[in-house]
């Protein structure tokens, strides 16, 4: 994948006054990278909070609807934060630390596993509630009215739970949130571990591959508890833990080689060395010639190549 940055004096960055000075900032930061940050997080709070899911027509008498509705969960919502969220972090920093990474490193990891967290559960969110699908506990948390058809479908009016929550997350079935997340964070860590590890590359040890799959075993152990709690049925969790690993993945190669890169312990140059480059002397003719194929970032397979 080759990854080449725009020439720093094309374009508005060239200019003077604020707007270059606004141009060249957003070019040489994160700065895109916090914003949309923020307006996910944002938008995750309103669907939270505001938008109600589509509420599927069903059948009184579906049994794959008729499980019990456990009012204690295995992981609830705030352990799955703990588990996916907070140690993945606490994790990252020690290790980040105890190798006495630069702050370049420092910041990106960091960074990609929070993108990872709140991407994967914007979309999770907005999936669940266009899908609309019933829980397997929904007739549980629905009480249907006495004398309600069977045989028939019908919708959500014929319910007599009066917890608004409860009666609505009954339609929040697809995708699993809790496999989501829990292998948006954890995933993530498995895949730093994988990169920091060189797990993938040749003649790597058994001890170092098994530590590196370990949070994902864990990750997957949170998804089966949603199948215990009859909160989800396999195809749940399956489907929200291929969303959240994706995601994981997406996020961590925006910032880290490939996985088999004899670099993949180390991220790609910052924005700011990019675009710095951009400013440094310009070659005459007989260098830009001799020289000219090289302008060009390598891609992780060709960088492989070059040092073989």
């Amino acid at each position: 994948m080759v990854r080449n940055a725009r020439t720093p004096g094309e374009g508005r960055a060239a200019q003077s006054g604020w707007i270059g000075s606004v141009a060249r900032f957003w070019e040489k930061t994160y700065a895109p990278d916090y914003v949309g940050l923020i307006i996910l997080v944002s938008a995750y709070m309103l669907l939270e909070f505001i938008v109600e899911p589509f509420h599927r027509l069903f059948f009184t008498n579906n049994i794959n609807i008729q499980y019990p509705h456990a009012e204690k969960e295995r992981v609830t919502p705030g352990w799955n934060i703990v588990y996916a969220g907070g140690i993945p972090l606490i994790i990252l920093i020690f290790t980040l630390a105890l190798t006495r990474a630069g702050l370049h490193k420092s910041h990106v990891t960091i960074l990609g596993l929070f993108i990872s967290l709140i991407l994967t559960s914007f979309i999770t969110d907005v999936i669940k509630n266009a899908v609309g699908r019933p829980r397997p506990d929904l007739i549980s948390r629905c009480k249907p009215a006495a004398g309600t058809p069977k045989d028939v479908l019908v919708d959500i009016t014929v319910c007599t739970e009066t917890n608004h929550h409860t009666l609505h997350d009954g339609w929040r079935s697809f995708p699993s949130g809790h496999s989501s997340f829990a292998f948006a964070g954890l995933g993530y860590l498995s895949l730093f571990f994988f990169g920091q590890m060189h797990v993938l590359r040749p003649r790597t040890d058994l001890g170092r591959a098994m530590l590196a799959i370990a949070p994902l075993l864990v990750a997957a152990l949170i998804a089966i508890s949603r199948c215990e709690d009859y909160r989800h049925d396999v195809y749940d969790v399956t489907c929200g833990s291929i969303l959240g690993f994706s995601i994981a993945y997406f996020s961590y190669r925006r910032y880290f080689p490939r996985l088999r890169s004899a670099k993949c312990d180390e991220p790609f140059p910052s924005r700011e060395t990019v675009f710095n480059e951009g400013f440094g002397k310009i070659k005459d003719d007989e260098e830009t010639a001799r020289g000219g194929a090289r302008d060009f970032a390598l891609s992780d397979d060709e960088e492989d190549d070059e040092e073989r």
